[in-house]
C-alpha cells in the first residue's frame, strides 16, 4: 500500500485485534510508518500486570527521520545517548524506546521489569503452541455471550458486526429510552435527573458497578459495559436492570405530569 505522504506516522493500538476475526493491523498495512503497540492485559487477563509491547519494521521511517534532524537536535541527541555507545546516532529508534524506559543509564539492566517479560514470553508461547486458536476461540465465544445476554436483557435486537469486538458493550440510554418511554419523558428525565444518576440507581438497586459512558466520549447518559469481568449471569440482570430504572424514570414523568395538570386545574 502506497501513501501521498511518506513520512506520515502511524500509532496502532491493536489490544482488542485478538478478539475479531481476520484482524489485519496497520502494521501490517504499512509497516515502514507504523508503530504498533500492544497489551497482553485483556487477551489473558493479566490487567494488574501492566504486560505491553512496542513493535517496529527494520526499515521504518523513524530512523530515516531522526538522521536528517537538524545538527542541533542531533547533538542533543548525542549528549542524551552518548554514555551507551561511542557512535550514538547509529542507535536505532526502537532501542532509544528501550533506553528511554530505563532512564537511559539502566539501559544495560531489565529493572523490575524481568518478572513481566518471562510472563510474556510463556504467555507469547502458549498462543504460538496453540496452533487451533482454542483459546482464542473460546475467549470470543464467552464475550459474544455475554453481550447477546446484555441485548436480551434490554429487549433489543442488534444487528451483527463482525467488527465487534465484544470486549466492552455500550448502552445508549437516551436512544433506548426514546424508543420506550418517550420523548417527553426523556426531555423531563435530562432536565431534572443527573445522567450519573443512572450508574448510581443500578448500583443501589441491583449491585451492579458501571461506568459512565461519557468518560469515554460516549453520550452522558450512557452506561459501559465490560463483558469480560463478571459472571455470565450478570449480564442479563444488566438489561433487566436498566429496563427497571427507567421505569421508574417514566412514573417519575407521569406523576411529574399529573401534578403539573392538578396545579393547574386549582389554580384555574
Amino acid at each position: 500500500m502506497k501513501t501521498k505522504r511518506p513520512d506520515l506516522i502511524l500509532l496502532t493500538d491493536d489490544v482488542y485485534g485478538t478478539f475479531v476475526n481476520d484482524f489485519r493491523s496497520l502494521l501490517g498495512e504499512l509497516p515502514h510508518n507504523t508503530i504498533g503497540v500492544y497489551s497482553y492485559s485483556k487477551y489473558v487477563g493479566a490487567t494488574g500486570w501492566r504486560l505491553g509491547v512496542i513493535a517496529i519494521h527494520e526499515d521504518n521511517i523513524f530512523d530515516k527521520m531522526i538522521a536528517k534532524l537538524p545538527d542541533a537536535d542531533l547533538k542533543a541527541l548525542d549528549k542524551r545517548y552518548g554514555a551507551l555507545t561511542l557512535e550514538p546516532r547509529k542507535i536505532k529508534f526502537i532501542d532509544r524506546i528501550v533506553a528511554d524506559s530505563r532512564d537511559v543509564a539502566l539501559n544495560h539492566t531489565s529493572g523490575l521489569s524481568l518478572p513481566q517479560q518471562v510472563m510474556m514470553s510463556i504467555f507469547s508461547l502458549a498462543e504460538l503452541m496453540d496452533v487451533d486458536k482454542r483459546y482464542q476461540k473460546a475467549c470470543m465465544e464467552i464475550l459474544h455471550r455475554r453481550a447477546l445476554a446484555t441485548v436480551e436483557g434490554l429487549g433489543i435486537e442488534v444487528s451483527p458486526n463482525p467488527l465487534y469486538d465484544a470486549y466492552y458493550g455500550l448502552i445508549d440510554f437516551e436512544f433506548w429510552a426514546r424508543k420506550n418511554i418517550g420523548q417527553d419523558a426523556v426531555d423531563y428525565l435530562k432536565k431534572n435527573v443527573h445522567p450519573l444518576d443512572l450508574a448510581f440507581r443500578l448500583a443501589e438497586d441491583r449491585g451492579i458497578v458501571l461506568l459512565n459512558g461519557g468518560g469515554f466520549e460516549a453520550p452522558d447518559w450512557s452506561l459501559r459495559v465490560s463483558l469480560a469481568n463478571l459472571p455470565d449471569e450478570v449480564y442479563e440482570e444488566i438489561g433487566r436492570g436498566v429496563r427497571s430504572i427507567a421505569r421508574g424514570y417514566r412514573d417519575a414523568f407521569e406523576a411529574a405530569k399529573r401534578a403539573e395538570k392538578q396545579g393547574r386545574a386549582t389554580a384555574g
